[in-house]
């Protein structure tokens, strides 16, 4: 999966929240100073060309919406900045978080919790009627 670029990544989390919609759409939920509609169009078309974004169309115009899961890139982004920074290693990672953004005892307990979670085998019913 392809990086997005800053600018990117701010109209996807649009498509995301809207999941169906059109440039002027997007244009009207970007903060201020809003960038010109061309500006934004060209962004979508990027989208569309790096298989993140498809478009329909509606009347004269198009309506965008996302191809890639915001989970999946997530996934892929979290996993290319502990690569990077963390030499792969989310136990770095949460070091690092621990000793620099005062990650409270409760959240990392919480961490722990969700990460137990996910560790535990998913029990299988293997018993046949006869």
């Amino acid at each position: 999966m392809k990086q997005l670029t800053k600018a990117e990544e701010e109209v996807m989390q649009l498509l995301w929240k809207l999941q169906k919609c059109n440039v002027a759409s997007i244009l009207e939920q970007l903060p201020k100073p809003k960038p010109a509609y061309n500006t934004v169009s060209t962004i979508v078309r990027i989208l569309e060309s790096k298989g993140f974004v498809d478009h329909e169309q509606e009347g004269k115009g198009y309506l965008y919406f996302p191809l890639v899961q915001k989970s999946d890139y997530s996934n892929q982004s979290i996993n290319k900045l502990v690569d990077n920074y963390f030499q792969g290693s989310f136990k770095s990672m949460v070091s690092f978080f621990m000793k620099k953004n005062d990650m409270s005892l409760s959240e990392l307990e919480s961490v722990m919790k969700e990460i137990k979670k996910a560790a535990e085998p998913v029990e299988v019913n293997t018993k046949t009627e006869d």
